[in-house]
């Protein structure tokens, strides 16, 4: 259990995988409920900025989501959009994420993690994480980093702990 339960919603960023194959969305779920949170939403969204904003937006608004995990979309290529929808909707950066999720990955994959453009920002009150869309990426994003990070009783501090505050102006 993570002390606090937390609301999250679960975005696979994909052109292809379905709700048959959404593996590493399956991988996520399970741990949000192992965890102890709420899945509170789940959809997959194909790699297009206008859409995925848009969808990142509903959440947002949503007071019953308090933080949105998205995977896939992080890369290179051209159709690797989740960062830029990221920009579109943001309202701070959180840089540490990203850093560590590369630093966590290269145990497993070596240099081939500069590749990634994993990255976390609070768009609101919702903290948004987005992952690459690999079943390992998603292991250690999780495992690494979220899995303590949205556990209310993880010292030194925590992100559900700032919850109550991130409206404050």
């Amino acid at each position: 259990m993570a002390g606090t339960p937390v609301n999250i919603a679960l975005l696979t960023v994909s052109d292809t995988r379905t709700e048959a194959n959404d593996t590493s969305g399956d991988i996520l779920a399970e741990r949000i409920a192992s965890a102890g949170h709420h899945l509170a939403a789940r959809t997959i969204v194909r790699d297009d900025a206008d859409l995925l904003a848009g969808q990142f937006e509903r959440w947002i608004d949503d007071p019953q989501i308090d933080c949105i995990v998205s995977t896939g979309g992080t890369g290179l290529t051209g159709r690797d959009v989740t960062p830029e929808a990221l920009e579109r909707v943001k309202t701070k950066d959180i840089p540490g994420f990203g850093e560590l999720f590369r630093w966590l990955s290269y145990q497993s994959i070596g240099t081939s993690t500069i590749q990634s453009r994993a990255a976390a920002v609070l768009a609101q009150t919702t903290y948004i994480f987005a992952l690459p869309g690999s079943n390992g990426a998603v292991r250690d994003g999780w495992d690494g980093i979220l899995k303590d990070q949205l556990n209310s009783e993880n010292r030194p501090c925590n992100f559900v702990e700032l919850m109550p505050r991130l409206a404050e102006r």
